[in-house]
């Protein structure tokens, strides 16, 4: 499918079309379109398409984005029809069958956004041409005057075929996409009103080279508008990859720093400071023992204990025994 594009260009180059062989005579309702790098469905945006089925004249016209058929008297808002298959176009029948001789257009675009499915979560990708120019998608047109409106409403569809083998790993369908003057040129004849045979080739997936490359989620936000939303995400310069890399640039210049070590008093501190360092701790400064001390603390060891000071031994006098008959000897004496 094809659900958002983008064409945020200047007018002059939407209507020189470079590289395509096509002329553009006249732009109808140009003020009624904005660029955008965020197109969205019901948004108005340029069509290429002949003036008249018979008239080789082309012209763009500014149409609205999901098409109401002619024969609607008012506009259904269930009605999906901001794509149209491909192989309904092939086949007969269907809603398309009107309006696939007489009134086949070319939509403008830089590029379109698709969005891959990774698990729970959907990353949206732009898909540009490699060469730079503006890129046409197939698409149909109608026009209708709703009931209780005075003005014709004109709305066109993108028509959409299965994904080459290059990009099927984004999705299943991508746009018919117009790559050379002579498929432009095909498309675009509806001289005869009729739906030819020969037109199927050009509904086949495309072969030219394309870019691809992961956007900003934001895009997803219809309404919301950013330069970066066609550019790849890790290019955002207000992104999270441009914080990173302005945070290593700076680590980068900056000197490394060394611990510094310093005394809080050069007398009676009771501790060291480690500033600047990793793990910035605070150690105690062991005392050196003093007479009166207890016990010595062993710091900075590994499982440092505490051992207890050596009680020094007492000394011992060595002193001659006294027998009990010397005792009583000496106070017979007396």
């Amino acid at each position: 499918m094809c659900g958002r594009y983008s064409l945020r260009v200047d007018p002059n180059e939407i209507q020189q079309l470079q590289g395509y062989d096509a002329s553009v005579d006249e732009w109808e309702r140009a003020d009624a379109f904005v660029p955008r790098y965020n197109i969205a469905p019901h948004t108005q945006a340029p069509v290429l398409r002949r003036r008249a089925p018979n008239d080789s004249a082309l012209v763009l016209s500014s149409m609205k984005w999901g098409l109401v058929p002619h024969y609607s008297k008012f506009e259904d808002k269930n009605l999906n029809t901001t794509n149209a298959r491909a192989e309904n176009l092939a086949g007969d029948g269907g809603m398309w069958a009107s309006l696939k001789g007489p009134k086949r257009c070319a939509v403008v675009c830089q590029g379109y956004y698709e969005w891959l499915t990774k698990g729970k979560s959907k990353l949206p990708h732009f898909v540009k041409p490699k060469d730079g120019r503006l890129m046409l998608m197939a698409g149909l047109f109608d026009s209708v005057v709703l009931q209780g409106e005075t003005e014709t409403m004109w709305t066109f569809t993108i028509v959409t075929t299965a994904a080459n083998s290059e990009f099927s790993w984004l999705h299943e369908r991508q746009p018919v996409i117009l790559h050379t003057p002579e498929a432009l040129a095909a498309w675009l004849d509806t001289s005869s009103l009729k739906w030819s045979s020969d037109l199927v080739p050009f509904l086949a997936p495309t072969t030219c080279a394309l870019d691809c490359y992961q956007v900003p989620k934001e895009v997803g936000k219809v309404g919301t508008e950013s330069s970066t939303f066609i550019e790849p995400v890790e290019n955002r310069k207000d992104g999270i990859q441009a914080l990173f890399n302005k945070q290593k640039q700076a680590q980068a210049a900056s000197p490394k720093k060394t611990p510094l070590k310093r005394r809080l008093s050069p007398a009676d501190d009771d501790e060291i400071v480690v500033l600047d360092g990793p793990s910035s701790s605070k150690k105690k400064k062991p005392h050196p023992p003093d007479d009166d001390d207890d016990e010595i603390e062993i710091v900075d060891g590994p499982s440092s204990p505490k051992k207890s000071k050596p009680t020094p031994k007492k000394k011992v006098i060595d002193t001659p025994k006294t027998s009990s008959s010397q005792i009583t000897s000496f106070f017979n004496k007396s």
